[in-house]
């Protein structure tokens, strides 16, 4: 890829140009080089950093993460035991969400299951719970 200026670079990843200048605040992409005019240029490498930042934060990876795993893979001499780390806690932030929206589910389950599904709302099992009072 031949050098871009943001507004193309944006377009090519379907990105808006003020993601691509967060990301460059965040010190996430950087260009590599300034045209005649002055204007940012981003190369090859910008593309592959966008894409990686992508891919990661479908993971859902933090930017912060994601900056951190951008260093460590910039780094040859790095350990790769601190990007499985990283793996790894976001695993475990995964498994916490997952167990929360168990519980959420199971109390859903338990008002669903209250409610005949049919009659006036004044009647409704669902709505009085959620209108009491918490017991303590």
């Amino acid at each position: 890829m031949k050098a871009l200026t943001i507004g193309k670079l944006a377009r090519s990843m379907g990105l808006a140009t003020e993601t691509l200048r967060h990301y460059e605040r965040l010190g996430l992409i950087y260009p590599s080089q300034r045209s005649a005019a002055n204007y940012r240029l981003y190369g090859d490498e910008a593309g592959q950093r966008l894409r990686f930042i992508r891919r990661a934060q479908a993971l859902g990876f933090s930017l912060p993460e994601i900056r951190e795993l951008l260093s460590l893979h910039a780094d040859a001499d790095a350990d790769m035991g601190r990007v499985k780390a990283i793996v790894q806690q976001r695993m475990a932030q995964i498994d916490a969400r997952m167990a929360d929206l168990q519980q959420l589910k199971a109390g859903l389950m338990a008002l669903a299951s209250s409610c005949p599904g049919h009659g006036a709302t004044q009647d409704c099992p669902i709505l009085a719970a959620l209108t009491r009072e918490p017991q303590a």
